[in-house]
């Protein structure tokens, strides 16, 4: 870290700050110099998606390919089931549905190894690529949905977790949001999407390589470590019995946060259902603090996890926001050094307020 302040004479003199991540070779300038306040990037109106006919909205199920997993109710629970035949179910509270332009697609037949690589540069995009209607309000979104919605919604990743990584092709599923049209949200309605991949993406890769080499050192998983440091600092959000969440000492994005569980935990499979609870009402504080702070901006969220069981003892799951409030320029682009003007020590004092309040 550079030195962010010197004294000549009378004169006091700030330095940007060069911070690097906690586990990735990744370095990012904070811009003390051009710093901002973080409601600086408040908008007066966010940009919305046309308004048209939503495919997602109930009475609307014909418009969407049948649906892998649907949540009804079923007395105080939920019944869960699919549509089948050319039928839909209505009055649901979940839909998980294949998307109509997938990135990834089932393989037709059994899928070897030797069918999905076809040399060390070319794979076949093999996997599933899903859309979780995370709500039949059709601004049912996590900031202000209801926690029993929202333990609903998480439950749903959890299932749609557990069903696409037993299938023998899939090396890694991506569970992630786009909240808003700057941030790639093509569509207004509350959701979420999933991705299963025959191949682990590149950071999850690192962050899982790096986590084995500090384990295989300390005997330790770094994320604890970093848990234990982040508690008592000056970036913690908000801290209960089983979550914490904090903006990242180098956090590439202005008012990016994770959040963490206190228990080591490699994946989202591992959850009790009190956890979830918790967790709901976590992620729930931290999106709406956002959303007053910022006036409800566009962001992204994505869930980094462990799939493999060898790499357990070693990582720790997390969940990762980035709102959307910088554009990568030039020098971003072409070097892979981010500018923040935003520290994250003033970031989680505007978020401690705004959830505070």
């Amino acid at each position: 870290m550079l030195s962010s302040l010197f004294s000549v004479g009378s004169l006091t003199m700030f330095f940007n700050e060069v911070r690097k991540d906690y586990l990735l070779d990744r370095w990012v300038v904070i811009a003390t110099e051009r710093g901002r306040r973080p409601t600086d990037f408040a908008k007066k109106e966010r940009e919305k998606v046309k308004k048209g006919v939503c495919p997602l909205c109930p009475g609307n199920e014909h418009m969407t390919p049948p649906a892998v997993l649907v949540y009804l109710k079923s007395g105080k629970g939920v019944r869960k089931v699919k549509d089948k035949n050319g039928f839909r179910h209505k009055d649901w509270l979940i839909r998980c549905v294949p998307n109509l332009y997938p990135a990834f697609t089932p393989p037709k037949g059994r899928a070897g190894r030797m069918q999905i690589m076809k040399s060390d540069s070319l794979v076949v995009a093999v996997g599933h690529h899903e859309v979780l209607v995370e709500s039949p309000v059709h601004d049912g979104h996590p900031a202000n949905a209801k926690i029993s919605q929202l333990v609903h919604v998480i439950n749903a990743y959890i299932d749609r977790l557990r069903e696409l990584a037993s299938k023998p092709y899939v090396k890694y599923v991506s569970i992630f949001r786009n909240h808003g049209l700057e941030a790639g949200a093509s569509l207004s309605h509350a959701h979420s999407q999933i991705i299963a991949t025959p191949f682990i993406p590149r950071i999850v890769e690192d962050e899982l390589r790096a986590s084995k080499k500090f384990w295989t050192r300390n005997k330790k998983c770094i994320f604890c470590n970093v848990l234990e440091k982040e508690l008592d600092g000056p970036r913690l959000i908000v801290e209960n019995a089983k979550y914490v969440a904090f903006t990242p000492w180098a956090s590439v994005n202005p008012l990016e946060f994770w959040i963490l569980p206190k228990e080591h935990e490699a994946t989202l499979l591992e959850m009790s259902q009190s956890e979830v609870e918790t967790f709901a009402k976590t992620l729930e504080a931290c999106l709406s603090g956002l959303k007053r702070l910022l006036n409800d901006p566009p962001y992204n969220f994505g869930f980094h996890i462990a799939m493999n069981k060898n790499t357990r003892k070693y990582y720790h799951w997390h969940l990762e926001v980035y709102p959307r409030l910088a554009i990568w320029a030039g020098f971003e682009k072409s070097t892979g050094i981010y500018i923040n003007t935003v520290t994250p020590e003033a970031a989680a004092e505007s978020f401690r307020k705004a959830i505070s309040s």
